[in-house]
């Protein structure tokens, strides 16, 4: 009998209920940005979410690339909030979410894990990088229209270096230990601020080659922009071939989720969702065929850790796997400060 959203459970309750869904046959995880709120990266939705900011706009894929003079300025807003928002993402900790999935995945009790999520967390957690689909890619990598790629870490630096007031900035964030408020895509929100002196490098091979489109953007998809298809066909072959599916910290408002579970029910797979607050799977209903829909409304992390505990702490295990145990049994929530010194405005 599934537990709808509107009903309560406990801790020990959805404990339960998790065990004897990752007990029962292969499954497929799909992640999103709640997995990493407590790394001290806010969700885009929810409470606390970007997107409960009425004056949140998005900056469009086809604004970042336009080769307009408008297309400049939004690549300056982009990447000057992103050289603030990098690093508190770059610094960021796998929480017990991270820690508790890897140890589930690497003793057999999940399958791979398909993430929505842009930070890297999954992998620095100890998750095998051929089981997890980053579905909307990475920030730790530079792409620019000729299929070039920098390292993210290096091109922070020629942004440092093209860009010294604001790296002053940066280097004084990092000495007080005090960092912004970071988005799931690595940037921050500045108010009043102008972006018009923030020089944005172009593509160092394009210059070489003498190319004249040598626009940069990080390797992630962007509003407006496709998911790269090889990214859609493994995830939706993942689900395919997986009995069931856990859904974590995610809404599922985006197509590139949803169609990932619309695709498991409408197979008849018992789909789990842990999330706190509405998703758009909310409404749907489970079938008589087994396409069950359970909604568990309690912290990922505390139950994540539980379960992997419960799950996985007496089996056998290797160095690895040792220390991915200890780390999630270590495993805290992270806090970021809101403000830093005040960025003056130009």
């Amino acid at each position: 009998m599934p537990i709808l959203a509107s009903t309560p459970v406990s801790l020990p309750e959805a404990i339960s209920v998790l065990q004897q869904f990752l007990s029962a046959g292969p499954v497929t995880v799909l992640t999103g940005a709640g997995v990493s709120v407590d790394s001290g990266i806010r969700a885009y939705r929810g409470k606390d979410g970007r997107y409960m900011n009425p004056n949140y706009q998005p900056i469009l894929y086809q604004e970042l690339v336009a080769p307009s003079s408008i297309g400049k300025k939004f690549r300056q807003r982009y990447w000057a909030r992103s050289y603030l928002g990098y690093p508190p993402v770059r610094d960021a900790k796998p929480n017990a979410s991270h820690y508790g999935l890897s140890l589930l995945q690497r003793h057999g009790k999940i399958g791979t894990i398909i993430t929505q999520n842009v930070d890297g967390l999954h992998l620095r957690a100890g998750a095998p990088k051929k089981a997890v689909v980053e579905l909307h890619g990475t920030l730790f990598v530079v792409r620019c229209s000729h299929g070039h790629e920098i390292d993210r870490n290096e091109f922070q630096e020629m942004l440092g270096r093209e860009n010294p007031g604001w790296k002053a900035f940066v280097d004084e964030l990092e000495a007080s230990g005090q960092q912004l408020r970071t988005n799931p895509d690595g940037d921050i929100e500045l108010e009043g601020r102008s972006y018009d002196d923030f020089i944005v490098p172009a593509c160092p091979t394009c210059r070489v080659e003498g190319r004249e489109d040598r626009t940069l953007k990080p390797d992630v998809v962007f509003f407006g922009e496709s998911v790269p298809e090889e990214k859609k066909n493994r995830s939706l072959a993942e689900v395919a071939s997986s009995e069931r599916l856990l859904v974590v910290g995610t809404t599922l408002a985006t197509y590139s989720a949803y169609r990932l579970f619309q695709l498991a029910h409408n197979n008849h797979k018992p789909v789990v969702i842990l999330n706190i607050g509405p998703t758009r799977a909310d409404t749907v209903p489970s079938d008589s065929k087994g396409g069950t829909v359970t909604k568990l409304e309690v912290p990922c992390g505390e139950l994540l850790r539980e379960v992997a505990e419960r799950m996985c702490a007496n089996l056998p295990s290797d160095k690895v796997t040792t220390d991915i145990l200890s780390k999630l049994r270590s495993s805290s929530t992270a806090v970021p400060t809101l403000m830093g010194p005040e960025m003056k405005s130009s």
